[in-house]
């Protein structure tokens, strides 16, 4: 059965992120020429989140994520890909969705394209949006959508979510991928969604802290 889809007003995201995630779950993201279904999502919440880039205040690089609700938070990872979150909440306090992976329903080829313009073999169709590098660069995303509003008249992104969220026995909750420290901690902050049984979904794996490097003395 295929889901019905809307496309929603920026009260959508006026609730945290924590709230706005799960919901995501299904909705098609579309840049392009490529359309995704999202599989699996991320909330991040700012001052209350140390796995927030937020967590200590805003910066030029994070100012987008303290709102209004809406707009695309895009930023360059691992100096290897873009990745994009969709801010929610109240202006003021910075809480955002991490679009994590997804199914390319439409423009394989062209997702593609952009996929494997590094690779030297073609990917398999489950991991052209898997992964949020991957996501971003098959909806070829980058640094100038950061700050983009999603409700702007012609935006270049457009957002439809299902009219009924996800069956509870549908949806996977768990610890984040990759971040580390205080905000890895799945007890505390199981703040990933995914599609239980969905092939795009991301394997889970813990964030490796990061050694300082030591100076020579002199």
């Amino acid at each position: 059965m295929t889901d019905r889809l809307v496309r929603p007003d920026r009260t959508f995201f006026s609730p945290p992120a924590l709230e706005v995630a799960p919901l995501l779950l299904g909705a098609h993201i579309g840049c392009g020429g490529v359309e995704v279904r999202l599989t699996e999502v991320e909330a991040y919440e700012g001052g209350d989140d140390p796995g927030s880039h937020a967590f200590r205040g805003p910066t030029p690089r994070t100012e987008v994520m303290f709102g209004p609700a809406g707009h695309l938070y895009v930023y360059f990872s691992y100096g290897a890909h873009w990745a994009a979150n969709i801010v929610c909440g109240t202006e003021g306090r910075a809480s955002a969705v991490l679009l994590r992976a997804g199914e390319v329903v439409a423009g394989e080829q062209e997702a593609r394209t952009r996929r494997d313009a590094r690779r030297r073999s073609p990917a398999p169709v489950r991991d052209l949006a898997r992964g949020p590098g991957n996501l971003g660069s098959a909806l070829g995303l980058g640094r100038g959508h950061t700050g983009l509003d999603l409700f702007a008249a012609g935006s270049s992104v457009t957002v439809r979510v299902p009219v009924k969220p996800r069956p509870a026995d549908r949806v996977g909750r768990g610890p984040r991928v990759g971040v580390s420290g205080p905000g890895g901690d799945g007890q505390l902050f199981p703040w990933r969604f995914w599609l239980v049984g969905e092939p795009t979904v991301s394997a889970y794996r813990p964030g490796a802290a990061r050694e300082r490097t030591r100076l020579p003395l002199r």
